[in-house]
């Protein structure tokens, strides 16, 4: 396999969002673009694909979201409250998930750019929706937006990177799948090119100018182990089974500084027997996200968090760590009739790990491997602890909390008291990792020198920086999204520069 004889003008490894989103960019300005993807067609997107397809981004009210969402229909604004969500209420969510440790100028770039960035998908074609059913609850005949979060590409994940293909083979960017980047070639002062393998051998694709957009270490059970801590080798994977950290230690070996928060990653209540990678027949379809409107107790029946303490949106990418943190690494949520309609789709699936039951002494015999006895005493103790004078209402937090508990439950706690009780039995699902390379405003990889190397940007989940101990939900295609399109113009702009020296080179 020879091919340093052709010279593209932006490499771009890696097949997800935020690859797309860096090669549409480039593209836009004319330049020959190629996509490397180590997976095969089938399973190429990397984690985007694996997602429901939300973006939380910044709007001032119904009139963005028309703009975002031009189809939608008059009955759709009428019957629903969309609310707003401002750049300020964008920069406190991720300042408080991340205890303010989020880097400043990327959070800078990711909101400011997040309202923009929509409208440029819009304009290459994704076509996008809003979020019922997930993010909103009908209360007296309206519904209600909730969480700062309102708007999903069409499809979800896999509707989203079926689009991007597609707009990307018709723009004239050529795609190549399986094919694996192996290291950078790199002469010592700049990026030329990435060594690839694929099933005709190893060889070099020459580029002017390199994205790297090819996701974190979350499939690599033993960068996991080294870097999360011990234990993290049992975590499920929810997404690809290629986000190996490849692109990480190929920018690590010529001298790229690392950043973020490198113990760090994004995990979720996931079902117990899922696969040990993710399964694009279901999706995202193993996740159990309701744990707000129940409780959850571990092996020893007891429980360990507070269910209620925010929006899902604001806990569930944190919640992951708590469960593998339990005896054997799973947990059981624990539901009754009162809430049983407001379970996200995913609990109706047939591949569910469920238990049901019309006592809680029935419900405590088949909580496989759960002490019952303690089990009993928890529900009664939670029961008891419940204040009945507030009214549950899901759309907003409403304060109907424990009172007396040593674990609180500081909003939506009803009493488990109405049969038919359901169980879901869950361990954690591994998203991606936070921590990653060191980037500038333009998503140029950073070196150890704190000087950019020339010729190499990143973008999506392989940069370290912007997640610290949690993640506000919807934010990962979003900082694809922006971060991406500066990487593809970023890239753009060093390609022509280093084009015009050659040109002055020869003449």
């Amino acid at each position: 396999m020879n091919e340093t004889a052709l010279i593209y003008d932006v490499a771009i490894v890696g097949g997800g969002n935020a690859a797309f989103c860096a090669a549409l960019a480039a593209r836009e300005q004319g330049l020959r673009v190629v996509v490397l993807e180590r997976a095969p067609p089938d399973e190429s997107g990397g984690n985007s694909r694996f997602t429901a397809g939300a973006f939380r981004f910044a709007y001032r009210g119904v009139e963005d979201l028309v703009a975002v969402m031009p189809d939608l229909s008059e009955n759709e604004i009428a019957s629903t409250d969309f609310g707003t969500y401002s750049e300020d209420q964008f920069f406190d969510d991720m300042f408080r998930a991340t205890n303010y440790r989020t880097d400043p100028e990327l959070v800078e770039l990711l909101v400011r750019r997040s309202f923009d960035t929509m409208l440029w998908l819009r304009d290459v074609g994704i076509r996008f929706v809003p979020i019922y059913g997930r993010q909103a609850f009908k209360i007296d005949g309206k519904f209600k937006f909730w969480g700062g979060l309102t708007v999903e590409s069409s499809g979800g994940g896999p509707g989203l990177i079926e689009a991007q293909t597609r707009f990307a083979q018709s723009r004239g960017i050529e795609i190549r799948y399986e094919n694996a980047a192996r290291s950078l070639i790199y002469d010592g002062e700049r990026v030329l090119g990435v060594r690839v393998k694929s099933s005709r051998g190893v060889g070099d694709v020459l580029a002017r100018a390199v994205v790297l957009a090819c996701g974190g270490f979350e499939a690599n059970a033993e960068m996991r182990t080294r870097y999360l801590g011990p234990g993290w080798e049992l975590a499920k994977v929810r997404g690809t089974r290629f986000n190996t950290g490849d692109g990480i230690q190929m920018a690590l070996d010529i001298g790229a500084s690392s950043a973020g928060n490198w113990s760090g990653c994004h995990a979720v209540a996931w079902d117990r027997n899922a696969p040990e990678f993710g399964d694009l027949s279901v999706g995202d379809g193993f996740q159990r996200h309701s744990y707000p409107f129940g409780i959850m107790v571990n092996r020893l029946g007891l429980r360990f968090l507070d269910e209620g303490a925010d929006f899902r949106n604001y806990t569930y990418a944190k919640y992951g760590r708590a469960i593998l943190e339990q005896p054997e690494q799973f947990a059981w949520q624990i539901f009754d009739k009162k809430v049983l309609h407001l379970l996200r789709d995913e609990y109706r699936l047939a591949h569910v790990t469920r238990v049901s039951a019309q006592s809680i002494e029935e419900l405590a015999a088949k909580l496989d491997g759960v002490e019952p006895t303690a089990f009993i005493d928890t529900v009664t103790t939670y029961n008891a602890g419940v204040d009945r004078d507030i009214k549950f209402n899901p759309n907003l937090k409403d304060c109907k909390k424990t009172n007396g508990l040593l674990i609180p439950k500081s909003n939506w706690a009803n009493t488990l008291d109405e049969p038919p009780f359901e169980a879901y039995q869950v361990t954690c699902g591994i998203t991606f990792t936070f921590g990653g390379l060191r980037i500038n405003s333009g998503c140029q990889v950073m070196g150890g020198d704190l000087l950019p190397i020339p010729g190499l940007f990143a973008a999506g989940e392989i940069v370290g920086g912007l997640f610290y101990f949690n993640y506000p939900g919807g934010t990962g295609l979003m900082s694809g999204a922006v971060f991406g399109r500066i990487a593809g113009m970023s890239a753009v702009a060093a390609a022509v520069r280093l084009s015009d020296g050659e040109k002055v080179k020869k003449s």
